[in-house]
């Protein structure tokens, strides 16, 4: 039996309060707010599937990581699903910011309005060019590209059910129907 840990209360977390967190707990900073996620093996399945459609013409100087810890600032550590970053931080984390080159989310029903709104926000004040929302909540599962606007600003540069193919960060092609049959056959149970 595992036993969840117990969290001192506290209104607002700062990333020097995160020392004081058992090593193995996996959480997330957003604007102060400490998250600890829970993700289904349907939300990790298809993590995995973006990052096997990343890694295919991945520059050697970089490498895609899932569940990756970022440094932004005092009230800031998110974990994006799926992040993209410079090699020399293959044995780090957190990892600067700065030196990511794509963060992805994968919408969770408890994650929608964060991964949204609160995470895009922190992206770009950090200056992530390229952000990925990818939303497996509906009939057909979605993927919306966003880029960094010289005003700081994330601007919709596509947003599909069907094949996806960008150059950001480099071509990346990410079949979303193909994505959509897999996770109804992960929904198949016995007897249905």
């Amino acid at each position: 039996m595992t036993v969840a840990p117990i969290l001192p209360e506290r209104s607002e977390w700062t990333v020097d309060d995160l020392g004081d967190l058992p090593k193995d707990l996996p959480y997330e900073l957003i604007n102060g707010r400490l998250i600890v996620p829970s993700p289904t093996a349907l939300h990790q399945d298809l993590c995995v599937r973006l990052l096997l459609a990343l890694e295919v013409n991945c520059p050697v100087e970089y490498l895609v990581s899932i569940d990756l810890s970022m440094r932004v600032d005092r009230r800031n550590e998110p974990r994006p699903d799926v992040v993209a970053i410079r090699r020399e931080h293959a044995d780090r984390s957190p990892v600067p910011v700065e030196d990511a080159l794509l963060a992805v989310e994968v919408v969770s029903p408890s994650s929608t309005f964060r991964d949204l709104y609160d995470k895009a926000r922190v992206y770009a004040r950090a200056g992530v060019r390229t952000y990925w929302v990818v939303d497996p909540l509906h009939d057909k599962i979605t993927l919306t590209e966003y880029v960094l606007s010289a005003s700081g600003e994330y601007e919709v540069a596509a947003h599909t059910e069907d094949l996806f193919v960008t150059e950001r960060p480099w071509k990346v092609s990410v079949d979303l129907p193909a994505l959509t049959v897999r996770r109804a056959g992960l929904l198949v149970r016995d007897g249905e």
